[in-house]
């Protein structure tokens, strides 16, 4: 197999491909489902596969034993979550909050994008 390294002397880190990583080891997707969080521990192994459009990719693996819970939402954090998304939904321009996020595309609302600009 192109990518199997159980002992990490090819590419420094443990390396298995694409779906055949050992039991115990979970990427941060699948730690965050399971509400954990790495907890500061180093990777202990990575997935490799390749594709057509990106090359090859990795995925790091962080061991479950060792992951520690998720950090419960405190009420400071949610009000820095909520100011935050206020700035991203605040419209530049026109200072208007909108009721979605407005597009970095366009760096203001659609409406102000739509209005053309006065001549001097």
């Amino acid at each position: 197999m192109k990518y199997y390294d159980p002992d990490g002397t090819r590419y420094g880190v443990p390396t298995y491909p694409f779906r055949l990583a050992p039991l115990g080891l979970a990427t941060r997707r699948q730690l965050r489902a399971r509400g954990l969080r790495p907890g500061g521990q180093d990777i202990a192994a990575q997935l490799m596969w390749s594709t057509r459009r990106r090359g090859v990719r990795v995925a790091y693996l962080y061991r479950v034993d060792l992951a520690a819970p998720v950090r419960p939402m405190t009420a400071a954090r949610w009000r820095a979550h909520e100011a935050m998304m206020r700035a991203r939904r605040t419209c530049p321009d026109c200072r208007v909050t909108r009721p979605y996020v407005i597009p970095t595309s366009l760096g203001c609302c659609p409406e102000c994008a739509d209005t053309p600009a006065l001549a001097a």
